[in-house]
């Protein structure tokens, strides 16, 4: 918007506010653009703007390609409607030829200061002025239109940053404001060009223009002149009213299109709020659609559009969007008809899924990612070494989830998932190791049959599209479920952590004056008291055992005996710090992508790289600091744990044939954990928040973890399924960002990096980590402990159920504005809350005890226990605080639908006479 401006006898238009989504104002005094807010309007402002599109003069789709073409048409339509005299023809035409001064550009005085100080070469190039000397000669009349263009090299960079937050393929809309001392009248025009154009100077940056709004009035209502003009500037930024102002055929259908503006604002009242303060833009913007669906709904009598934003209930109330996984798990009554679907959706963007990672963010996915998985491979296969007498160790967990992810991530149907060993199958394999040593069973070849009937039922399953029962899985079992694994993660990091004061006690009693205190003493060889030369032949009996250090005592053939013998000052607090800094430092590096400082890529980087980032820093602090911190341990030799077994394991030979058979009742325990562990992280993975557009593979998925399950059983490797937490990882770390959006707007999820990559190059690190041994032992295990951390709490974020967990330490005012917050009771959000508490409670006592072999089963209780709720909670109630069940939401449709119906008749009778006009040019542009 530019404002007509006099000095001393000379005129100019000067920018003084611009929109690209939000308002920004030109400082008075301060020579800057005032930060992003949204437009606040007068009510009256927007009238008076009605009256003027009603009363002036409009031009649809004008032929004109220059700035004085448009101005001499302008004011020809003008004279010949009767709205202005000849007489004032060539005055108004000087006035709106006038020279336009952006912010960017200097003022005239600081211009000639500064003429000295820049060379002319700097200033305009030779071929721009010998291209306007030409336009001169050729037609005279373009001599009006020559604006200062031409500008310095820092303009150049201003007009540059700028023009990266303008969408592309973007059309101006110029409104010009001012008042002159020779009208008695307002001048109004609104011109909307055939073609856009680039019309010299009119524009800050070289946008072409579409639209142009003039409005030149008399003195004295400065105030108004420019009210109007924010007016509408604002519209014209307005998503439906700018669909309204491309395609209307006349005046009636801008002043219905403002009609309709005017049925959507809300006034403030005056007195109740400060004007002067300049509202902040939303972090998120509501969707144009939802204002389409509900004017259709409402004026059109059309069925309310609510794929994206859910239902209308009996009372017209909104409702969530309901429970739909798409077609991906629809029942296709055919053998292996699913797995089918699955491999005809998958391969056309198979290529995709690997020229798609070939990106900056997939480095810190993958070094993120692969870091946590090392982990969780050395404690997942140290703690089944301790279960299986080292049948299966860290080198088979190596092996084993370098072989099942490489697989999984080359072929399976959404590569995003990480496998990993989880704790129930850590009990099974401790339980089955104990059974087969009490019975003189060989454990190796008896968990290979359970292995081969498992993946015997998975394929089962497949074929039989069973993963249809997905469906029944509401977000009540799917958050108690991803809950119980982040807790899990929570509480394995702080154990872990807690396990290093205990290995390195804090001695309050440490005296500075002596190496070893009471609580540690040196035993002399032997066994006996000191002087006791045991079977040493050298006599010792001279030296004073108490008064040596452990170095010495250790070297004399003594031994350390004490509760303080393994004290080492500051270890535990060191320790604590590198764990602790580096989850604190990661969740800070995270949210600083949001912050005020530094430029927006540098943020990004900084966001995506901070895993990586707060391990290097820690890493270098512990370096520096020199102390024995445990260090993370990784085999160096490829050969099994155990040096009596090979890397195949025969399938007979050793149990009796009848155990072949047997196998089957424990193999179906193992195939329920499978199932629902991996079915219920797909699940969480193509949640609709997470906008994945290559399609979902829950029965390829299931395929290649059941083949897995046999390839790892006759390998001797553990069993693999998808890991929660570190999925849910996996895919924050490959979120996607709009790069350019406007001033004052957050940038927009635009949804997650689908690809085969770094999953692949992941679970190939893993393989070739025995290789990286050298490398990896600098890493201090509290560093990856504090990752472990990160994961965990990360993973709960976004859970409905740890919000409204939230909610019993808050009281009511405090509460944050949630929407369920709006249509239920508090006092029966808190009941929902505690019944899912109840079962968080019993799962997590049940999979600490033996019984956790059951634990798959109590899974597929939570279903059970959600079905029990439609008891306790009315439909309504449910669809907030969960999702409606598939066969109510059938019936609920069905009933909508005849609601719909009927209120489609009514509005029918509503939207005939005085209307037609109106409706037909909005039903236009809502329907488009």
């Amino acid at each position: 918007m530019d404002t007509l401006q006099h000095e001393g006898g000379e005129m100019e238009w000067k920018e003084s506010a611009r929109w690209v989504k939000f308002e920004e104002k030109v400082e008075e005094g301060g020579e800057r653009w005032s930060k992003p807010h949204v437009s606040t309007l007068s009510l009256h402002s927007l009238f008076e703007l009605r009256t003027c599109l009603q009363t002036g003069c409009i031009l649809l789709d004008l032929e004109g390609y220059s700035l004085p073409q448009i101005v001499d048409d302008i004011i020809e339509k003008q004279v010949q409607e009767g709205l202005i005299t000849p007489e004032i023809r060539e005055k108004i035409s000087f006035v709106l030829l006038r020279k336009h001064r952006h912010q960017t550009k200097k003022p005239i005085h600081r211009s000639l200061a500064d003429i000295g100080k820049s060379s002319p070469s700097s200033e305009c190039p030779l071929s721009y002025l010998s291209h306007m000397f030409h336009l001169c000669f050729s037609d005279p009349s373009q001599c009006r239109s020559m604006n200062d263009i031409c500008v310095t090299p820092s303009t150049d960079q201003l007009k540059n940053k700028f023009m990266k937050k303008i969408p592309r393929d973007a059309e101006a809309s110029n409104v010009l404001i001012g008042e002159v001392d020779f009208l008695d009248k307002p001048f109004v025009a609104f011109v909307r060009l055939a073609q856009a154009a680039t019309l010299g100077g009119l524009t800050e940056v070289p946008v072409p223009t579409r639209f142009l709004f003039v409005l030149l009035g008399p003195n004295g209502k400065t105030k108004s002149y420019n009210e109007i003009g924010r007016a509408m500037a604002t519209l014209m930024v307005d998503d439906l009213f700018s669909d309204v102002a491309y395609k209307a055929r006349d005046r009636e259908d801008l002043i219905a299109g403002i009609d309709e503006f005017l049925d959507e604002v809300i006034v403030l009242p005056p007195g109740e709020w400060d004007p002067k303060i300049r509202i902040e833009p939303p972090k998120k913007l509501p969707s144009a659609e939802m204002r389409k669906s509900v004017f259709s709904l409402n004026e059109l009598g059309q069925p309310n559009g609510n794929a994206g934003g859910g239902a209308a209930s009996a009372e017209g109330e909104d409702l969530p969007a309901p429970h739909e996984l798409g077609e991906e798990l629809k029942f296709t009554g055919r053998f292996c008809g699913g797995l089918w679907l699955d491999i005809k959706r998958k391969v056309p963007g198979f290529l995709s899924d690997f020229y798609e990672g070939f990106h900056i963010q997939s480095v810190s996915a993958v070094l993120f990612i692969y870091l946590g998985c090392i982990t969780n491979a050395i404690t997942f296969g140290g703690l089944l070494g301790d279960a299986t007498d080292n049948y299966q160790g860290v080198m088979e967990s190596f092996l084993g989830t370098a072989l099942a992810g490489v697989v999984f991530c080359l072929f399976g149907g959404q590569p995003l998932i990480i496998l990993s060993s989880t704790g129930p199958i850590l009990i099974f394999e401790k339980l089955l190791y104990e059974f087969s040593i009490n019975n003189d069973i060989d454990y190796m070849e008896i968990r290979l049959w359970i292995g081969l009937h498992s993946c015997l039922q998975c394929l089962i399953l497949v074929a039989t599209d069973a993963s249809y029962i997905i469906k029944y899985m509401t977000r009540f079992t799917e958050e108690g479920f991803s809950s119980l694994i982040s807790f899990i993660f929570i509480s394995d990091a702080l154990k872990k952590m807690m396990s290093i004061f205990n290995y390195y006690p804090i001695n309050r009693d440490f005296k500075p004056d002596y190496i070893t205190s009471y609580r540690c003493e040196c035993q002399p060889p032997g066994g006996g008291e000191p002087g006791c030369e045991g079977p040493f032949i050298f006599n010792f009996s001279a030296l004073d055992w108490n008064q040596l250090s452990k170095k010495e005592c250790l070297s004399f053939g003594g031994s350390l005996v004490g509760k303080s013998c393994k004290y080492v000052p500051d270890l535990a607090m060191l320790s604590f710090i590198l764990f602790f800094g580096t989850y604190s430092m990661t969740i800070s590096l995270k949210k600083f992508k949001a912050s005020r400082y530094f430029p927006t890529k540098c943020r990004t980087l900084l966001a995506d790289f901070s895993i990586i980032v707060s391990i290097l820093v820690f890493c270098a602090l512990d370096y520096v600091m020199s102390l024995d911190t445990p260090k993370l341990h990784v085999p160096t030799q490829i050969k099994p744990t155990r040096p009596d077994r090979g890397w195949i394991v025969m399938p007979f030979g050793k149990n009796p044939w009848w155990m072949c058979l047997a196998s089957f009742a424990p193999a179906l325990l193992v195939t329920i954990l499978i199932f629902m562990d991996q079915q219920i992280t797909a699940v969480i993975v193509n949640r609709k928040e997470n906008k994945l557009k290559k399609g979902c593979g829950y029965h390829l998925d299931l395929f290649w973890v059941g083949i897995l399950m046999a390839v790892c059983s006759f390998m001797g490797l553990p069993w693999y399924v998808a890991a929660t937490v570190i999925s849910i990882a996996h895919i924050d770390s490959l979120k996607m960002e709009s790069e350019s959006s406007a001033p004052g707007e957050q940038p927009q999820f635009l949804g997650v990096r689908e690809q085969r990559l770094t999953g692949i190059l992941v679970f190939v690190l893993t393989g070739v980590s025995v290789f990286l041994a050298p490398v990896l032992q600098y890493i201090p295990m509290p560093v990856l402990y504090g990752v472990f951390l990160y994961m965990g709490v990360a993973s709960l974020h976004g859970i409905q159920f740890w919000e409204r967990m939230k909610l019993f330490l808050m009281p009511a005012k405090h509460q944050p504005d949630f929407v369920f917050l709006r249509h239920v009771p508090l006092r029966r959000v808190h009941l929902f809350t505690l019944v899912q508490i109840t079962c968080l409670a019993v799962l997590w006592i049940l999979k600490s005890t033996v019984a956790a072999i059951i634990f798959p089963v109590m899974i597929l209780g939570l279903m059970v226990v959600r079905k029990t709720l439609d008891l306790i909670f009315s439909q309504h109630d449910l669809a907030w605080l969960d999702d409606i069940l598939p066969d109510k939401d059938k019936k609920k449709k069905e009933d909508e639908k005849k609601k719909k119906e009927k209120k489609k008749a009514k509005s029918e009778e509503h939207n005939n006479g005085d209307e037609e006009v109106r409706t037909t040019i909005i039903r236009c542009v809502r329907c488009s």
